[in-house]
C-alpha cells in the first residue's frame, strides 16, 4: 500500500513538475517583441582619413548606398573600413625603413615573402586600392575602347572571358582573389592568389601568371558575406554590374608605360 502512495505522489509531482515548465515555456513565448529597433548609422566614405604616411586611400567618388542592391551600405562601409586598417598598418610597417620611399609597386615586386607583416598590409592596401578603383555605381556592361579588342583578341570574346573568370572566381577555395592581368609580354592573363597576395609579388604563389593586375574580385568573406552569405557565386555573377571598365581600360593603358 505504501508503494502504491509513493508511487501516486512521485507521478503527481511529475505531473506538476511538467506543468511549471510549460507554464514557464508559455510565458517566455509570450515576452513581447521590441517595437522598435535602432537603426544601423550608415557613415560618409570622406570621413575616413588615413593616419599620416605616404599611402593615402583611393577616394570613393559616391556613397556607401551607391552600389545597393549589388553591394548593401553596410558591406561598403564595412569593406572600406578594412581598407583603412591595411593603409595605416602599411604605413606603420615601412615607417623609417628604406621602403618608405617607394612606390606600392616596387615595394611587391622586391618583396621578401617571409616578411609576413609587409606581405599582407602592403598586398592589403594595393588589393583593395585596385578594387575600389574599379568598381562604381552605373557601371557593368562591356569593356570598351583598347581593352575591348584586346579581350577579344586573347580570351576569343568578352562572352568568353566572363565564363573563364567567374569559373575561377567560383573555384577559388577560401580567402583570396582572382585577377585579370597583364603579363609580361603584354597577354592577358587570369591569376588567382591567396590571402592578400596578388601577381605583383615575384616569389609569391600564383595560379596562373606574374604580371600587372588591371582587375581584381575580392573573395573574402568580409567583401560579401553580410549581403549574399553562402550565395558566392551570385556575388561573383553580380560583380559585373558594377564594374567600371573605363577605369580597367585606363589601367591597361598604363601597363603600356611599364
Amino acid at each position: 500500500m505504501k508503494k502504491k502512495t509513493y508511487i501516486a505522489a512521485y507521478l503527481l509531482f511529475i505531473s506538476v513538475l511538467i506543468s511549471c515548465n510549460d507554464k514557464k515555456m508559455t510565458e517566455v513565448v509570450e515576452v513581447p517583441l521590441p517595437t522598435v529597433q535602432e537603426k544601423v548609422k550608415i557613415g560618409n566614405p570622406d570621413d575616413l582619413k588615413a593616419e599620416e604616411g605616404p599611402f593615402k586611400m583611393e577616394k570613393l567618388p559616391f556613397g556607401y548606398d551607391a552600389l545597393s542592391p549589388n553591394l548593401s551600405a553596410l558591406t561598403m562601409e564595412s569593406h572600406y573600413r578594412n581598407y583603412l586598417y591595411y593603409t595605416n598598418s602599411l604605413n606603420k610597417t615601412i615607417v623609417g625603413t628604406d621602403k618608405e620611399n617607394l612606390s606600392i609597386e616596387d615595394i611587391l615586386t622586391k618583396l621578401d615573402i617571409n616578411d609576413a607583416a609587409l606581405r599582407n598590409n602592403a598586398g592589403g592596401y594595393y588589393n583593395h586600392s585596385l578594387y575600389f578603383r574599379c568598381i562604381s555605381p552605373k557601371a557593368g556592361g562591356e569593356p570598351i575602347d583598347t581593352l575591348a579588342s584586346k579581350i577579344t583578341k586573347d580570351f576569343g570574346s568578352f562572352s568568353n572571358f566572363k565564363t573563364v573568370f567567374k569559373d575561377a572566381a567560383n573555384k577559388q577555395f577560401g580567402s583570396g582573389w582572382v585577377w585579370l592581368i597583364v603579363d609580361k609580354t603584354g597577354v592577358l592573363q587570369l591569376s588567382t592568389t591567396q590571402d592578400q597576395d596578388n601577381p605583383l609579388m615575384t616569389y609569391a604563389p600564383v595560379v596562373g601568371f606574374h604580371g600587372t593586375p588591371i582587375l581584381g574580385i575580392d573573395l573574402w568573406e568580409h567583401a560579401y558575406f553580410m549581403d549574399y552569405q553562402y550565395k558566392k557565386k551570385k556575388y561573383i555573377d553580380d560583380f559585373f554590374d558594377i564594374i567600371n571598365w573605363e577605369k580597367v581600360n585606363e589601367n591597361y593603358k598604363g601597363t603600356f608605360k611599364k
